[in-house]
Parts: C-alpha cells; sequence; structure tokens
C-alpha cells in the first residue's frame, strides 16, 4: 500500500490561492480572521463570505497532472491519499481512497451538532441552519481546532510499504509531524519546490525532488516502480 500525503503546492498548481505563499495572507485576509475560531466568533458573514469565494473558485478549477498521476495509480497500486487541501480535486482526478485531514470545502456542519455534516456548493449564510436548528459553519479544520483525522492518518502510514509527500513545506502540524509514524525500513519520496530544511537533502530512507509536483512525475514514477 501506497500512502500519500499532499498539501497546497498540489492545489495550487489547479490555480487555487494559498495562504502561505503570501506571507499569511489569504485572497488579503489575514489567516486568523477567516481561518479561526476566533474569526468566526467576531465576524462569521466575512468568514461565509471567504469561504462563498472559494466555492466558487473551485467550481473552475481542474485536476492537474498529478491528481490525475495518483488516481491513475490505483490501477496498479492501494493508493491512500492524506491531503490537507480542503478542495476536491483528488477525487476529481481519480482517487477513491481521500483523507481530509482539515476538512472540506463542499461540506458544512452545524454549529451545535458537528455530527450533523451536508454536502453544500453554494452560498453558506448566517441564516442556514440545521435540522436542530443551530447556524451552520463551514466544515473546516481551523486553526487551534482538534484534527480528528490524525489517527486515522497515522494508521495508513504506520502500513504503508511506500510513503510519498507531495506539495507540502511539512510547516503545519500535526500533518507535518505524520512522518514520524513511516517504519524505518520504508522508503519516503518527497517532492516540493521548496522542501522543508529539515527534509531537505537525501538521507537514510528519503528521497527529495526539489520540483513542483507536475514537474516531477517521470522521476516519481521511476522511484515507485524501482521500490515497489
Amino acid at each position: 500500500m501506497i500512502a500519500v500525503l499532499t498539501g497546497a503546492g498540489m492545489s495550487a498548481e489547479s490555480g487555487l490561492s494559498t495562504f502561505r505563499d503570501s506571507g499569511g495572507l489569504w485572497e488579503g485576509h489575514d489567516v486568523m480572521q477567516v481561518a479561526s475560531p476566533q474569526g468566526w466568533a467576531a465576524n462569521p458573514e466575512l468568514v461565509n463570505s471567504f469561504y462563498n469565494q472559494r466555492r466558487r473558485d473551485l467550481q473552475t478549477a481542474e485536476p492537474n497532472a498529478a491528481h490525475k498521476f495518483l488516481g491513475d495509480l490505483e490501477d496498479q497500486f492501494d493508493i491512500h491519499v492524506i491531503t490537507q487541501n480542503v478542495d476536491n480535486l483528488h477525487e476529481r482526478g481519480g482517487s477513491s481512497k481521500v483523507l481530509h485531514l482539515h476538512g472540506e470545502l463542499l461540506k458544512v456542519r452545524s454549529t451545535g451538532n458537528a455530527d450533523l455534516v451536508y454536502d453544500w456548493t453554494g452560498d453558506l449564510r448566517l441564516s442556514d441552519v440545521c435540522e436542530e436548528g443551530y447556524p451552520l459553519r463551514p466544515d473546516i479544520v481551523w486553526f487551534g481546532e482538534e484534527v480528528p483525522a490524525i489517527p486515522k492518518a497515522a494508521q495508513i502510514v504506520y502500513t504503508s510499504q511506500l510513503f510519498l509527500i507531495i506539495g507540502t513545506s511539512l510547516q503545519v502540524y500535526p500533518a507535518a509531524g505524520l512522518i514520524q509514524y513511516v517504519k524505518p525500513e520504508i522508503p519516503i519520496i518527497y517532492v516540493d519546490p521548496r522542501p522543508s530544511s529539515i527534509y531537505g537533502t537525501d538521507a537514510n530512507n528519503i528521497h527529495v525532488i526539489a520540483k513542483k509536483a507536475t514537474e516531477a512525475l517521470p522521476e516519481l514514477e521511476a522511484l515507485i516502480t524501482q521500490y515497489l
């Protein structure tokens, strides 16, 4: 089984904005204003407006070659994608086993009952409520909130025969800590144009490809064939 951890670099190649490329700003907003419980409490209308625009952007974005490459790999291997991204580009690229660590843009959930989660493709308004009458919020894991999918992700990584890290600078925890769950004998392939300084050199079982995901595909494919 191949476990794959993907980050913002994957979505950026499909034209979706990321906040880490602009000094903590995301489409002109301080990230804490639009991606934290404090921001939601202070101005839920701004937060809804921000994610409404993200949904509109997603409607015009298309999976790139790297998304499709991972989808096509399912013809040969058992692939589990663990993504920090909230878009659905992995699914649209053909991946059938996708775990979203930070929530999903096309879902909302009740503010009073976290088990009430709804598919949502249009705009979210403050007047929208769940079946129990509580306001709805984006189903996004904001800064300062727990990441409930981490235990499942850690188990996937621990049982993998190969671990791919694609399009992430390994700066955001707890997702970045998943590398610690790789068994010592398992190879790791790390693809990012600006790899983390911690893992930025070839050492032990880590092979670094310092390129964008779509540019790294020939080398990535060759290494997967070599290791498996």
